[in-house]
């Protein structure tokens, strides 16, 4: 599960369609409704906030919306969305986003050389609307283990 903090507009169409899987999995984790995944790393963020649900859901929103930029048919009834029209945001460090972006470098060179080419210059880059970026480390919560990218 890869609930990713970079703007999902970086994702490939296959990176946009599995983190829309993998974030409704992620709700039903947090809303109790499956066993297995409970402990996920990914999850950390959300569960330490004061309201869990909330926030999948509103995250579960940017990425619907995401969809429609694309021409995508994501099914919006599966996200509450008078839950998401209360905008909370969570925060993340500069070094995540960071990291997360070489990640998915990794991933585009091989899987969608396109895409890779299209965002591999970005400069500032944009997290998920659902953060608010702060100064720090990589998060405690990310299993760590690609090589940057030049």
């Amino acid at each position: 599960m890869r609930l990713w903090s970079i703007h999902p507009k970086y994702l490939d169409n296959k990176g946009l369609v599995a983190v829309w899987r993998e974030s409704l999995l992620a709700k039903k984790v947090l809303e109790g409704k499956t066993k297995g995944y409970k402990n996920h790393p990914q999850l950390k963020r959300f569960k330490d906030s004061k309201d869990p649900i909330l926030l999948i859901n509103q995250y579960l929103l940017f990425i619907f919306n995401e969809s429609q930029n694309r021409g995508y048919k994501f099914d919006k009834t599966k996200i509450n969305i008078l839950a998401s029209l209360k905008e909370l945001k969570i925060t993340v460090t500069k070094r995540q986003i960071e990291y997360e972006y070489q990640h998915l470098l990794q991933k585009l060179i091989v899987r969608d050389p396109k895409k890779f080419e299209q965002i591999k210059t970005t400069e500032k880059i944009d997290p998920n609307p659902l953060f608010e970026i702060i100064e720090g480390e990589i998060e405690d919560w990310e299993k760590i283990f690609l090589p940057k990218i030049s």
